[in-house]
C-alpha cells in the first residue's frame, strides 16, 4: 500500500470546497444577518485597543462589521473579501458615514499582501469558514507586523450557532475531511496555529445575543439570506426541508430565554486577541 498517495487521495479539495462556499455565501443576502452583529466587531476593536493612525487587515469582512468599528477609530483600514458584493455593500456603509476604507477582493487563505505589513489583522465569524485552516493561519501571522495584534471573533463549538452547525451537517454533510469552523472558538485551536509565534493569546468567551420577533421570523430570515442555512434547505426535499426546520425549531426552544412569543437567544462565542512575537 502507498501511504503518501491515499493520504493524497484523502486530502480534501480544498479549491472545489471554496467555489461551493463561495456560491453558499454568494447565495441570499448575507448583509442582512451580518449587519446585526455590528456590537461584536465594536467589542474586538476595544479589545485590541486600536489606536489611530495603526493600519488593519479585516478578513473574510463580509459587509465589513470589523472594518467600520476600526475606520470610526480612525484607523486606516484594508477591508478584503473573496465575495464581491458583500465588499460592496459595506463600501456602502462606509460612504454612508464618511469612513476611509480600501477594498480589495482577495482570499484569506492566498492574501495579496507583503509579508510583516498591517499592525493588526481582524476578522468576526469570517476567516473561520475557510476550509484549509493551516493555510489561513499562517496566512493572518505572515502579514501581521511582529509585535502587532490578530483579533478573532468566532463561536463556540456548543453555542448556539455552533450547535446548529452540528445540525445542518446532519442534513447536508460536508466534504470529507474537513474540520469544523467552530474550532476557531476554542482555546486549544488557538494555542495549537498561533502559539509559537505568539507572545501572548487573551480570549475571553462572550454571548451575542439574537433578538428577533420569534422563533420562525429568525427562520425565515436565515433560510432567506444566511448562505448555509439558505443552501441547505435548497438541497433538501420538502419532506427533509420540514424535519431540518422541525430540528432547528427544536434548537431554539433550548436556548430561547424569552416567554413572550419573541426570540431572545444567547449565542456564545470566542473573543481572541493574539500579539505576534517580535
Amino acid at each position: 500500500m502507498n501511504t503518501a498517495i491515499d493520504q493524497f487521495n484523502l486530502m480534501p479539495d480544498y479549491n472545489a470546497i471554496k467555489q461551493k462556499q463561495l456560491s453558499a455565501w454568494s447565495s441570499g443576502d448575507y448583509g442582512k444577518i451580518g449587519v446585526t452583529l455590528q456590537i461584536t466587531g465594536e467589542s474586538l476593536c476595544e479589545a485590541m485597543d486600536l489606536h489611530a493612525g495603526q493600519s488593519v487587515l479585516d478578513v473574510a469582512a463580509g459587509n465589513g462589521n470589523v472594518t467600520l468599528a476600526a475606520a470610526r477609530r480612525f484607523c486606516n483600514v484594508v477591508s478584503t473579501d473573496y465575495v464581491e458584493h458583500l465588499l460592496g455593500q459595506s463600501r456602502i456603509r462606509a460612504k454612508a458615514e464618511g469612513l476611509s476604507v480600501e477594498f480589495q477582493q482577495a482570499d484569506v487563505e492566498a492574501l495579496p499582501f507583503p509579508e510583516n505589513f498591517f499592525d493588526n489583522v481582524v476578522s468576526t465569524f469570517g476567516v473561520m469558514f475557510a476550509p484549509n485552516q493551516q493555510q489561513s493561519t499562517s496566512e493572518l501571522r505572515r502579514v501581521c507586523k511582529p509585535g502587532g495584534k490578530i483579533g478573532l471573533a468566532s463561536w463556540t463549538p456548543s453555542s448556539f450557532i455552533g450547535e446548529l452547525f452540528k445540525i445542518i451537517g446532519r442534513f447536508a454533510p460536508p466534504p470529507s475531511g474537513l474540520n469544523s469552523p467552530a474550532l476557531w472558538g476554542t482555546e486549544a485551536f488557538l494555542k495549537d496555529h498561533f502559539s509559537q509565534s505568539s507572545e501572548f493569546i487573551r480570549a475571553e468567551k462572550l454571548e451575542y445575543v439574537f433578538r428577533y420577533q420569534s422563533p420562525q421570523h429568525w427562520i425565515d430570515l436565515f433560510k432567506e439570506y444566511y448562505g448555509p442555512v439558505h443552501k441547505a434547505f435548497l438541497s433538501l426535499n420538502d419532506e427533509r426541508a420540514q424535519e431540518l426546520e422541525t430540528a432547528i425549531h427544536q434548537l431554539i426552544n433550548r436556548f430561547n430565554v424569552a416567554n413572550d412569543g419573541t426570540m431572545i437567544v444567547p449565542s456564545e462565542y470566542l473573543e481572541a486577541v493574539i500579539k505576534k512575537s517580535v
